[in-house]
């Protein structure tokens, strides 16, 4: 059975939901401190089932409407708000919500033995990058070698030929390779041919 709605607090969360979203969109600099509030709301909505205020279908239709771009920062949210409830507000608001994303992953594997403070520290401490790295070594063990995005421009014409070695080299390669690395291989490929031409001239 569905439990019964207050319907005075079920306007108000949506009401707070609502406000902090479009506070969001007015205040895109700071919205990174409310992200605690909203993942409160949400939680709230979803197990008190307020979205049949609305006449909805379900919790996930809920969000469909308030984060039409992704619903995964939505649930990103609500994990922050589950998993982190030892770590005071105020602090988490301090760490930003990236690197909350992050201490939600250290705390799932660790259950009741994640160490709060110690992590805690090293978000505060730590650049975000290497925040996440540091996470990524204690998760899996390895060590993360430091990357970069580039940017270049391609004509539209020339994108065929890009997907296709690209597809070709994961085939020869291994799918589960990553298309950076069938590019470098790519490259390579091209480089010691380059270099076996020049050693025959």
């Amino acid at each position: 059975m569905p439990p019964e709605i207050n319907r005075r607090r079920a306007v108000i969360v949506l009401g707070k939901i609502d406000e902090i979203l479009s506070w969001e969109k007015a205040k895109e600099q700071e919205k990174d401190t409310r992200f605690v509030d909203l993942g409160e709301c949400l939680c709230e909505v979803r197990a008190n089932q307020y979205w049949r205020l609305e006449k909805l279908k379900s919790f996930d239709e809920f969000l469909e409407r308030r984060f039409p771009g992704s619903r995964r920062k939505a649930y990103y949210l609500m994990a922050i708000h589950e998993k982190l409830k030892r770590i005071p507000k105020p602090q988490l608001r301090e760490v930003g919500w990236s690197k909350a994303v992050e201490l939600v992953k250290v705390a799932r594997r660790e259950g009741e033995d994640f160490d709060c403070a110690t992590w805690l520290h090293k978000a505060k401490e730590m650049p975000k990058e290497g925040f996440k790295d540091e996470v990524q070594r204690h998760l899996t063990g390895k060590d993360t070698e430091s990357w970069e995005i580039i940017y270049f421009k391609l004509y539209k014409s020339q994108l065929p030929v890009l997907e296709q070695a690209l597809e070709t080299a994961a085939l020869m390669l291994g799918t589960d390779k990553s298309r950076g690395y069938c590019l470098e291989m790519i490259c390579a490929d091209f480089l010691a041919g380059a270099t076996l031409r020049e050693n025959q001239s």
